[in-house]
């Protein structure tokens, strides 16, 4: 069954402090999550306020489906990230059979 994994980084340049770049974060996977119903964790620790990644993960049968999912998360992802004033630096994205 195919697994579709999505990596985004973020640059969050107005953060401030910790605070800040958590906001951001938590923001943007709850829009992902309930606009999706996809998983997001973070996968970086919070060393840095102006940066962070995101995993995103998706399951399906249909590996096409997965493909047009993925894409409009990565789009939705990017609109989102400037609306909380960040900005989606950079986003990968692959296929993992199991």
């Amino acid at each position: 069954m195919p697994v579709a994994e999505l990596t985004l980084e973020l640059r969050i340049e107005h953060a401030q402090s910790l605070k800040d770049r958590r906001q951001v974060v938590r923001s943007l996977k709850d829009q992902l999550r309930q606009s999706f119903n996809v998983s997001v964790a973070e996968m970086d620790e919070a060393v840095t306020w102006k940066s962070a990644t995101l995993g995103v993960a998706a399951i399906s049968r249909s590996r096409d489906y997965l493909h047009g999912l993925i894409e409009e998360v990565e789009r939705a992802a990017h609109r989102m990230a400037n609306e909380l004033g960040a900005e989606l630096a950079d986003s990968f994205w692959e296929y993992v059979e199991r």
